[in-house]
């Protein structure tokens, strides 16, 4: 038996779903977090960017940056 691809084979996904299957399109290699271009850092840069940004339009008055044993905080 042959397996064909048809429009049957095809599943739409919400937009949950698609990032959930395949993170790595929207923040680059998933990796174990031992490189400095992996996913994880990637997201964590992002979102301290876009607290630094806020501040720097004056939409904040501090940023707090958290590290502890595997755990990134940041609040603006």
């Amino acid at each position: 038996m042959e397996n064909l691809y048809t429009e049957d084979s095809i599943k739409t996904l919400d937009w949950r779903e698609h990032i959930r299957k395949r993170p790595g399109m929207y923040i680059g290699k998933l990796g174990d977090g031992s490189s400095p271009d992996d996913g994880i850092y990637v997201l964590i840069k992002e979102v301290l960017d876009n607290s630094i940004d806020e501040y720097m339009m004056g939409f904040g008055k501090e940023i707090i940056l958290e590290i502890s044993d595997k755990q990134v905080r940041i609040r603006d």
